[in-house]
This record gives structure tokens, sequence and C-alpha cells, in this order.
């Protein structure tokens, strides 16, 4: 049985407004994640993603009144991230309304946090969010973490593999050189991971036609591709994209 592949709207949140820059940096104000979320749910998105992009590096808690509105909006699982450091902070979130929590900064500094959270919740209910650099004059990829400003020295395909071990349900993996450009996904970086990991991978970065969209499901490796400039600007619908990836015989939810 094939599965089918989910598009997931992503919303990058600073100071309660979504924004989006290029390879994290040069910020711009894309709009009210409650009225982004609304039109998503009815364009037919399989999920959504939230990320609380400053909380980390600004070492607050997640802004969970930002989380409960779009919560309140929402009939598709939603995950959620940013400033997640412990049990009691993925409790807040999830009783704010996420389905499931994502987690980078703090599992890189506590590895065992990914169990914690997973004997606690449920491994479908981690993700592991792992934002990851091309080495220069190499084939390896750098884990960074802090909003992508601090670079870790781990390997990413390493560390993925460690993740799974630890009880990570899914992996989201947001190349940090393509993150912005819409030039496409990283698709070395994505095939090199799903060879080494057996859990689902969410695909992120660089999207910006719809080819690219085609191209990470049949090279990538990947159970879901995560986008978001190309939604926010209204390049295309989700139902476009769907109605685009069934006509290339890639299998997709309704």
């Amino acid at each position: 049985m094939v599965l089918a592949k989910r598009i997931i709207p992503c919303l990058d949140v600073d100071s309660g407004k979504v924004v989006k820059g290029v390879s994290f940096l040069n910020l711009r104000d894309a709009g009210d994640p409650a009225e982004l979320t609304k039109r998503y749910c009815e364009e037919g998105a399989d999920e959504l993603v939230l990320l609380d992009i400053t909380a980390s590096p600004e070492k607050r808690e997640l802004m969970s009144e930002t989380v409960r509105r779009v919560a309140s909006g929402l009939n598709i699982p939603f995950t959620v991230g940013g400033g997640i450091r412990s049990i009691d902070d993925a409790r807040a979130a999830l009783r704010s309304g996420a389905d499931k929590i994502s987690v980078n900064t703090a599992v890189v500094e506590n590895p065992d946090l990914i169990r914690q959270l997973a004997s606690t919740f449920g491994t479908q209910c981690v993700v592991v969010a792992i934002d990851a650099k091309r080495r220069t004059g190499t084939n390896g990829f750098e884990v960074y973490t802090y909003g992508a400003r601090k670079a870790t020295g781990m390997d990413a395909i390493e560390w993925a593999k460690e993740a799974e071990k630890l009880g990570a349900g899914e992996l989201l993996i947001t190349s940090i050189d393509r993150d912005g450009t819409e030039k496409g996904y990283d698709i070395a970086q994505l095939s090199a991971i799903a060879k080494k990991v057996r859990i689902p991978i969410i695909a992120s970065g660089g999207c910006g036609t719809l080819e690219h969209f085609s191209e990470v499901f049949q090279k990538g490796q990947v159970d879901a591709a995560l986008a978001a400039s190309v939604f926010h600007d209204g390049v295309y619908t989700v139902g476009k994209v769907k109605n685009y990836l069934k006509s290339k015989g890639i299998v997709i939810r309704k």
C-alpha cells in the first residue's frame, strides 16, 4: 500500500505575525496567522506547522496565545515548535491546541529530552526538526540551532539516526541554504537522510514551483512537503499543488 503524500503550509511566527525570509534572515511580514490558517484549511491542507522562530534565540517561552488563536480555526493536524525545552513546555503547547510538538535546539543540547517526550506523549507526538547547512567543499551537512544562528559541529545524518533511536516519530528537515530561495528542495540532503531512517520525513526549504513539489516526492524519498512563501504570497493554492501532483501520478490525500 502506497501512503499518500502530505502538503503542509508552514507559519513562521515572530511577535504574533507570520514572517518569511531567506536563509532565516531579512524577515518580512507575510500576514496574520489566524487568517492564513483559515485559508489553508479551506484549500485542503493536510496539516499545518507553526514555528515561533525567535523563541529559542530570545530564550523565551512559546507564545501560547498565538497557538490558541490558530488552533481554534483548525480541523487538521497541527504541529507547533519554538521555545519548547521541557515536558511542561510541550504539555502547554498541546493544551493550547497543538497535536504534535516540534523540537530542535533543546534536544540537540539535551538529546534525552526526545526519549522523555516520546515516553510521556507518544512517539507520534514528537517531531524533531533539523536545520542543516551544507559543509563547504564536502557532501556533508551540519546541524544548526537557535534559528539557524549557531553551528553545532554535528552531522545531520548521524543526528537524524540518533533522533529516531531516541523516539522521534517524524523528522522535519530544513535546508538552511535553500530556505526562502525558491530554488527547490535540497534533494541530496533529503535523500541522504531518508536512506538512513525509517520514520517519516517532512521536506522544508526552497520550494518555488510546482515542479519542486513533484521532484521532492519522486527523488527526495520524503513523506510530506512543507512550504511557506508560495502559499503565503498566493503563488499557488494547496488545491492547485495537489491537482498538479495527481496529474504526475503521485498519490496525495484528497
